[in-house]
Formats: structure tokens, C-alpha cells, sequence
């Protein structure tokens, strides 16, 4: 009763409610630490966009950063609320980033180069349609679990065949912030009870959000790297005030 008297939102209808107290800061914002814990992702993907219009990176990496962008932004308007429809949009998000993700890992080679996008785009579609109605709760963590395993077998691919030290540093990056926000989402789930207990809460989905921005920062220039390398482009790792990796390209003047 208190929490719907102090809400804004009102009760929360969402399937899923962290580990964190809800409007404890705020009136405005159900879970304070896993709102703002996007807001790194969305500053690394908003360097990610620039430099890639900057350097004309194939639009496919534009679209890229922005569905960062977008999945980060329904993350905040998620946990700031807690509300089933806030919740449909941060999840459907999720799904059409590993659908993209794919596309990227697995266009290079493949012949028929209409059906992979057009195939996408219908799977995208149909799970956004049917996730407006149906609550998938575990099946949707199965089903977006799966859709991550399907990128690594051709990001390790990648990875052998990336002679760059620099490049393969960020494909090392990428397992490590993977592994630990992994880590922190699970001990948030199973051993909720006995953190709520500690003095200090360490904010683990909170931590995630923000291991996840790096992670998908990494992931992103790693794959603009290996794009560029098949591109012949000469690509180069670089880093912004010493801290950001990014990926600087020389074109050939032919094109």
C-alpha cells in the first residue's frame, strides 16, 4: 500500500521486480541504481555513432549504436517505472539487437543475400506482435540465451583470424565484461534475500547494465574492426582521451 501511495507509476505490473527497494530516491523512479545503470551504454554507443558517420562506416553499424541507444533507453524507462508495457519495450529491444547482431556476424558470407535480412526482419516482427500479448517470463530468457549463442560460434571465427593484438584485446574485453555481468545478474536473481540483508546493497543488475554497455561497446568495435578488415580498409585501433577504443579506417581513394 505505501509503494502505491508513494508511486507515480503506480503498482508495479511488470512479470519481473529486481533486487532493489522501488521509489526509495524518488517518486518518479521505481529502482534508482538500475535506471541510471544504462546510462553509460548510451554514452559508449553515442561515441560508437559518431565515429562511425564520421568515418561512413556501412550504415548496418549506425543502426547498430542506435539499437544500443534504444535498448538502453528502454532499460531506464523499464526500471523507472516497472510497468508491463515499459517492460515489452525493453525486451522486444533486446531480441531485435541479437537479430541484428546476427545479420552482421553471418551477412559476409551468405549467398542469397536478400532472404537473411528479409528472414529477420519477418522473425522481429512476429516476435514483437506476439510478445505485445503473450508474457514469455523464463521463455523469453531461453529464447534471447539462445540468440546469443548463436553469435559465438562466428565471433570466435573472428577471433582466430584477427592477427591485431589491439583488436584481439577487444574481443577479450568483450568474454570478460560478458562473464561479469553475467555473474552480477545471477547473484542479484538466486541471492537476493541475503543482499537485501547487507548494510550496502551492491546493486548487481545495476552493475549489469553497466558491464553490458561496455560489453556491447566492445562487441561493436571489434566488428567494425573485422568488417573493415574485409573491406580492405586498413583499420586501426585507436583510443578516445586514452580510455575508448575505437576504430579509425583509411579507404581506398577508389572508392
Amino acid at each position: 500500500m505505501e509503494d502505491e501511495i508513494l508511486s507515480f507509476w503506480g503498482p508495479v505490473t511488470s512479470s519481473t521486480d529486481w533486487c532493489e527497494p522501488n521509489y526509495v530516491y524518488s517518486s518518479y523512479i521505481a529502482e534508482f541504481f538500475n535506471t541510471i545503470g544504462n546510462i553509460p551504454g548510451i554514452l559508449l554507443a553515442l561515441i560508437g555513432l559518431v565515429n562511425a558517420l564520421r568515418q561512413r562506416f556501412e550504415k548496418r553499424f549506425s543502426i547498430l549504436h542506435l539499437s544500443n541507444i534504444i535498448l538502453a533507453m528502454g532499460g531506464m524507462l523499464f526500471h523507472a517505472t516497472l510497468q508491463r508495457l515499459q517492460q515489452q519495450g525493453d525486451e522486444t529491444p533486446m531480441v531485435w539487437e541479437m537479430l541484428l547482431y546476427i545479420y552482421i556476424l553471418y551477412s559476409p558470407d551468405w549467398h542469397y543475400r536478400s532472404t537473411m535480412p528479409t528472414f529477420l526482419f519477418l522473425y522481429g516482427a512476429i516476435f514483437a506482435v506476439v510478445h505485445s500479448q503473450i508474457r514469455f517470463g523464463i521463455g523469453f530468457k531461453v529464447h534471447y540465451a539462445v540468440l546469443c549463442l548463436l553469435c559465438i560460434p562466428r565471433m570466435y571465427k573472428y577471433y582466430i583470424y584477427t592477427e591485431d593484438i589491439s583488436a584481439k584485446r577487444l574481443a577479450k574485453l568483450y568474454v570478460i565484461t560478458l562473464l561479469l555481468a553475467s555473474i552480477c545478474w545471477l547473484c542479484d536473481r538466486v541471492y537476493c534475500k541475503e543482499i537485501s540483508g547487507w548494510y550496502v546493497n551492491p546493486q548487481g543488475h545495476a552493475l549489469w547494465h553497466v558491464l553490458m554497455g561496455f560489453n556491447s561497446y566492445y562487441a561493436n568495435t571489434f566488428l567494425m574492426f573485422c568488417r573493415a578488415q574485409q573491406r580492405q580498409w586498413n583499420p586501426k585501433v585507436k583510443h578516445l582521451m586514452g580510455l575508448f577504443p575505437y576504430v579509425k579506417i583509411e579507404k581506398p581513394k577508389i572508392q
